[in-house]
């Protein structure tokens, strides 16, 4: 189990304090990151919370996953790392 969890369905609306505030009610936040759409700034509406231990995230996960939150209903599980680092490249994509 890795401390790091995916935070997804989010309002778009949703700020990291938000998410500092919800998740710390069950523990220590050790960062969190909401993902925005590099051409526009606007929330993906997923994000990343990274819990202090193992046992805050697995408890993050029971107590917060299909929660209501802001009138939608939270998905959190684990994060999955990218094969290769994360680097996605993206293949020249608008490159000629």
């Amino acid at each position: 189990m890795g401390r790091k969890l995916y935070v997804g369905n989010l309002g778009y609306s949703v700020t990291p304090d938000d998410l500092k505030e919800l998740f710390g009610q069950i523990g220590s936040c050790e960062s969190i990151a909401i993902i925005n759409d590099r051409d526009t700034g606007q929330s993906k509406g997923f994000g990343f919370v990274e819990m202090s231990t193992d046992a805050e995230a697995q408890k993050a996960i029971q107590q917060l996953n299909s929660k209501d939150f802001k009138g939608r209903a939270l998905k959190v599980n684990e994060a999955n790392e990218r094969p290769g680092g994360g680097n996605r490249g993206g293949g020249g994509r608008g490159r000629f």
